[in-house]
């Protein structure tokens, strides 16, 4: 389910939507490389509660295409490389793209409610937890026709709640807040009347 066979045309082509915010992500971080602008760039996009609090709204937004250091973009660009392509081709371009971006937003408002104003962060992690939460709801309908799907994301969702604890310089409350938002998306994406009236609309644009 999550193994990823595809070469990388294959990928761009059945995944338009994962491979383009995989894209952005590394673009914007080799921008903040950059000497001088980089900088810039970085504070005026983290989300930083105090300047949210001040109108800086945006920031609760850009921060999500923002991280510090190499080896933060590439863990949460090879998560969603691993975790997104699935439900993209589950939920379809659209819906995927709310998940992802909703989830965010809430994870990022969830920190703006319960962090102090001089808390600052950055990374999709918040994003990429909506993908957990959304498999969960996934789960949750399709727990008695594949027993063998929640034997898959469960663990993993275990997992990824427990390190968010476990892990210096975790967003707890975007991770938390994210993982809720996914689910409650899931939730009314995935129920079954309306799978029923996605594939009723898809095969009339086939006929």
């Amino acid at each position: 389910m999550f193994i990823r066979r595809e070469n990388f045309k294959q990928f761009i082509t059945l995944y338009p939507v994962v491979s383009s915010i995989i894209a952005i992500n590394f673009i914007v971080f080799l921008l903040t490389l950059v000497p001088g602008f980089g900088e810039r760039l970085l504070y005026t996009g983290m989300s930083v509660n105090g300047l949210i609090a001040q109108g800086e709204w945006w920031r609760i937004i850009t921060s999500m295409f923002l991280h510090v250091g190499f080896t933060h973009v590439l863990f949460n660009m090879f998560s969603l490389f691993l975790f997104g392509p699935e439900l993209e081709k589950i939920a379809g371009k659209m819906r995927f793209l709310t998940i992802y971006f909703l989830a965010g937003i809430f994870g990022n408002a969830a920190t703006f409610l319960t962090q102090e104003p001089t808390y600052a962060s950055v990374g999709a992690s918040g994003a990429l937890y909506g993908i957990f939460g959304a498999f969960a709801a996934l789960v949750y309908y399709t727990r008695h026709l594949f027993p063998q799907l929640k034997q898959i994301i469960l663990p993993l969702i275990v997992i990824s709640v427990i390190m968010t604890f476990l892990m210096p310089n975790i967003n707890i409350a975007a991770h938390l807040g994210g993982l809720i938002a996914g689910f409650i998306l899931g939730i009314v994406y995935f129920n079954p009347k309306n799978m029923v009236r996605w594939r009723e609309k898809n095969i009339r644009r086939v006929k």
